[in-house]
């Protein structure tokens, strides 16, 4: 047990945010019983500015700034994220120390009565800001048209039963931790619509420093999710995270062996280069470092004209 008498946590103040702390509260708390958790939200940048997308007002980082400010200080001692969320360069003096067994990676079509993309009426209107969503959908539908739609799980949805748009795409993991396992839609095989990096996964950051509170989340970290999702993250890393060029990845550890699945795109979806690599675990980030630079060789470098 840790001498500290509460144990703070920082996260974002969306309704999904808060329940990836509360059930990084409990694991921490069944791991050490007699512990005492106290969860402090925050209003990032990300969360403030929802009218344009992420890519043109800074890029994911804004989700992460104000609370790793607020750990770096001492305000806080640990900070939950959805690691999707999380640039692949830490501010000095900060890690990921633990993740949290990963959720359902899969994302999720959302519509009346739509079973695959492929359903979609020509001309349908699908609202998602994300790049790598937009490119994944042209690739398959090019007359169906992307409308830009940020805001929390419960926001897009309520836009979909308005009929201000006929479908979207949602995280299947989301849906799942805010309890919402019924909700209509299809999921799609990541065979066929890869995930974002991490997507599922819930990572926590601490100081590097902080061997305390290190000890601490040791017991509730999840090994296989850590390797492969810190092979995606090191297939990202050799993209470049800052690109405005849709990137998606997938990484499964079955029988020692890490499979890796990465997709780079153009934003119309018009081009698109896939690849898949597969190595030993002590291997993963190298191999996904290596898969990444491959990428870029058969893309050419013109690809990622772009990147910020």
């Amino acid at each position: 047990m840790p001498n500290l008498p509460v144990i703070l946590i920082g996260t974002r103040k969306s309704p999904l945010a808060l329940a990836q702390a509360e059930e990084v509260s409990r694991r921490l708390c069944a791991a050490h019983p007699g512990l005492v958790t106290d969860i402090v939200p925050f209003t990032t940048s990300g969360d403030k500015f929802t009218d344009r997308p992420l890519a043109d007002i800074g890029g994911k980082g804004l989700f992460t700034k104000e609370i790793e400010d607020a750990l770096l200080v001492g305000d806080i001692h640990i900070a939950v994220h959805s690691m999707k969320d999380m640039p692949t360069i830490l501010p000095e003096g900060l890690i990921i120390s633990a993740m949290l067994e990963r959720e359902d990676p899969r994302d999720v079509l959302m519509g009346e009565g739509f079973t695959s993309l492929d359903d979609l009426p020509k001309g349908a209107i699908l609202g998602t800001s994300s790049l790598r969503r937009v490119a994944q959908v042209k690739m398959k539908r090019p007359d169906v048209q992307v409308v830009p739609l940020r805001g929390n799980v419960q926001t897009r949805i309520n836009k979909l039963l308005t009929g201000e748009i006929q479908a979207t795409l949602l995280a299947k993991a989301g849906l799942n931790r805010l309890g919402l396992h019924d909700v209509a839609g299809a999921v799609l095989p990541v065979e066929q619509f890869l995930p974002a990096i991490a997507q599922g996964a819930i990572g926590i950051e601490c100081r590097e420093y902080d061997a305390e509170i290190r000890e601490l989340l040791a017991k509730v970290g999840h090994s296989t999710t850590e390797i492969t999702v810190n092979c995606e993250r090191s297939f990202l890393r050799a993209l470049d995270g800052s690109c405005r060029t849709p990137i998606a990845g997938y990484a499964t550890l079955d029988k020692g062996q890490v499979k890796l699945r990465g997709l780079i795109a153009k934003p119309d979806g018009t081009k698109h280069h896939a690849i898949e690599y597969t190595g030993g675990v002590a291997d993963a980030e190298e191999m996904g470092y290596r898969a990444g630079k491959e990428l870029l060789g058969i893309a050419g470098k013109d690809f990622l004209t772009g990147c910020s």
